[in-house]
This record gives structure tokens, sequence and C-alpha cells, in this order.
């Protein structure tokens, strides 16, 4: 990993390494969570440490970080994120609020940690 910005937030729930983290309550305060679809508000990837309910959690919000694969990914990839907090690749919708994670840096297989640019980003495909 090479991070050039790390901010510590406190977990609103569990939360593993290497996943998508959103803000889990907007308009109340700044905890995170574990992000669980593509229209989720990603704010970055956590580090190498889970953090448990309360506990503060590393989160990447920009550089090159580590995620994990939700599916097959190959390199240059815009990435989003799956059910579980996984990087998958970003297929916009028309008409669909998408977040972005960032762009893959090397291809991945589901399961496998692989190295993202963190770019935390939405995007909107009108119709």
């Amino acid at each position: 990993m090479i991070p050039t910005l790390i901010r510590a937030f406190e977990a609103s729930a569990a939360i593993a390494p290497f996943k998508a983290a959103k803000f889990s309550d907007t308009s109340a305060s700044s905890k995170i969570a574990t992000a669980g679809a593509n229209t989720d508000p990603v704010v970055g990837v956590t580090g190498s440490l889970a953090a448990a309910t309360g506990d503060m959690a590393d989160v990447i919000l920009s550089g090159i970080g580590l995620v994990t694969a939700g599916g097959a990914i190959t390199a240059g990839a815009m990435l989003t994120v799956d059910a579980s907090g996984n990087a998958i690749v970003a297929t916009p919708t028309a008409g669909v609020f998408m977040s972005f994670i960032g762009r893959a840096l090397e291809p991945a297989a589901a399961g496998d940690v692989f190295s993202v640019l963190v770019i935390p980003a939405a995007f909107y495909r009108g119709t």
C-alpha cells in the first residue's frame, strides 16, 4: 500500500480489513460501516486491521490501497462495491446513481486482495 491520505473513523458496525467503507449515517455522524451496494456513499477502503463496533478504523481516502475482489477484475477497470464490501467492475446503468471506489492497478480473481488507486467518486448516467 502507498496511501496518501488515511483517516480514522469510528465503526458503527464491525468492519473487516480490505473492504470498501461507507458513511453509515450521513445526517447524524461520520461513523463508517462496510459498503454493501454500488449506491452507498463510499469514502475509501479499510486498512489491514479489522475494527469492532465503536472502535476506530483506518480508512484510506486516497492513494494506493488494497481491497478484496468480489469477482474477476482487469487492470485499469473502474470499481464499485458488491453486497459484501468487495470491489467489482463498475458497469454504469442508465438512470442509476453509482459510487466508485477507484481504479484497479492489477488484475484479480474473486477473493484476491489487490491494489487499487483509491478515488472515491459518484456517477449518474442519464437515460
